[in-house]
């Protein structure tokens, strides 16, 4: 079962802390367990694991079979929550070099996250002539970037193969009832897939919004769900010793009240890193309001080590780093022998990766502690979809305790508006003419 460690904590925090804040860790769960709390209305997450649809999860899994049976490829069209979970995991369980590899399964591209003409043409031309199909995640559907990229990949699927043909080829994951998305898909015949109504987009990666292009790529996701409800069960009870959501929100909440502005996501393996780029949008979303809160960054060790570890190492000591522990390597490699020598390093020969990682590991958390950063590890039984299920319920989970400690609701984002709005209007949406002419003479000034 996953777990935290605070490495040489009590250099950092105030004596007796845990127990000075369970008062407010226990108000805090319940308003998770029971909707008490601001943006109740979006905690549908807590108990999707055991409460998800059955029916539309054998759905999803019919339609991923379908996908591999035609399509060499497929296309997944969304922003931020819509597809930063899904590639975390694709990434993490299946390689961040997962289009490259020789498979039985496909290709998984995916746009409609940023505004790039070159990123579109070149996953345009990646799919050349194989069969694909698309993926398109929106809750009203009207988002600018995954509805333009989606006019684009639509256009494409129906010049291929016509109207009918390219019906069967179309996903949708959107709202149950309502919105552009919805209408569209419901007139045109596409499958479709529910965005729940109490489940925001940062918290939906175990919904069909994440689920589909992972169940695509072959993803157990019977598993991913598994470990995700026995976290469930894990995080419905109270203390620091039987609940390891409880320690880390509490230690960050501490931390940030002794003067820390910044925590720093890291794990020593290239296949996390866009599981820490979810991390990002969950947490910087969920507690970046009224001027308070940690700023989330990310790192990759060792990599990062040569980049940033100065940094960490002696800048300003304004920051905490969590590691997240993955568990062992599931293909071994042996350091050979080497008869010259030349590098000094036959000392390591026939030691596995796996081991200088983790000395590595060891010794930067040694350093770094001595200087002045504290660690929080975050420790898997393995790298499996079981444990990775159980992991991103338990930073769900920690999230929502750590917003109401800060007393924000987790769960809205009032701010992200605010340079939509701007876009608009400069882009000349119907509606924003006042503001337009507004925006254009601060940006001409």
């Amino acid at each position: 079962m996953l777990n935290v460690k605070l490495f040489q904590m009590d250099t950092f925090t105030s004596a007796n802390y845990e127990e000075t804040l369970r008062p407010r860790m226990e108000s805090a769960q319940e308003k998770l367990l029971k909707g008490t709390g601001a943006g109740s209305d979006f905690i549908g997450w807590v108990n999707l694991p055991q409460d998800y649809d059955k029916e539309e999860f054998a759905r999803i899994k019919a339609a991923a079979a379908k996908i591999q049976s035609n399509s060499k490829a497929l296309v997944v069209i969304g922003i931020g929550g819509s597809y930063l979970g899904a590639r975390g995991v694709i990434d993490c369980l299946c390689s961040p070099n997962y289009n490259l590899k020789k498979k039985s399964t496909p290709n998984v591209y995916f746009v409609g996250n940023g505004l790039s003409s070159d990123a579109m043409a070149e996953v345009v031309e990646l799919l050349g002539d194989d069969d694909f199909s698309v993926n398109v995640i929106s809750k009203s559907g009207t988002t600018t970037e995954p509805a333009v990229a989606f006019r684009f990949f639509r256009k494409m699927l129906e010049d291929k193969y016509g109207k009918e043909g390219a019906k069967e080829r179309i996903f949708a994951t959107t709202d149950k009832a309502r919105g552009a998305l919805k209408s569209l898909a419901d007139a045109e015949g596409w499958e479709t897939f529910v965005v729940p109504d109490d489940v925001g987009g940062r918290y939906s990666v175990l919904t069909a919004v994440g689920l589909l292009p992972i169940a695509v790529t072959g993803v157990d996701i019977d598993a991913l769900m598994g470990g995700a409800a026995s976290m469930m069960e894990v995080c419905r009870k109270s203390g620091y010793e039987e609940n390891p959501a409880w320690r880390y929100a509490a230690v960050r909440y501490e931390l940030y009240c002794a003067g820390k502005s910044i925590e720093v996501l890291g794990c020593y393996d290239p296949a996390f890193r866009f599981m820490t780029e979810w991390w990002k949008q969950l947490y910087g979303e969920s507690e970046g309001k009224e001027g308070k809160a940690l700023f989330p960054a990310s790192v990759e060790f060792t990599a990062d080590l040569h980049s940033m570890g100065q940094y960490i190492q002696e800048g300003q000591r304004i920051l905490f780093e969590t590691m997240v522990r993955l568990g062992d390597s599931q293909k071994q490699m042996y350091v050979p022998m080497d008869e010259q020598d030349g590098d000094g390093l036959n000392f390591l020969a026939g030691k596995s990766m796996d081991f200088v990682r983790d000395r590595a590991m060891e010794g930067t958390l040694l350093a770094h502690t001595e200087g002045g950063v504290p660690n929080v590890i975050v420790n898997l039984d393995g790298r499996d979809a079981y444990s990775l299920g159980q992991m991103i319920y338990f930073f769900e989970f920690a999230c929502g305790l750590s917003g109401y400690l800060l007393e924000v609701n987790p769960f809205d984002q009032p701010g992200v508006e605010a340079y939509k709005k701007n876009m608009f209007a400069l882009l000349g949406k119907p509606g924003y003419e006042a503001r337009k002419a507004e925006l254009e003479a601060k940006l001409g000034g």
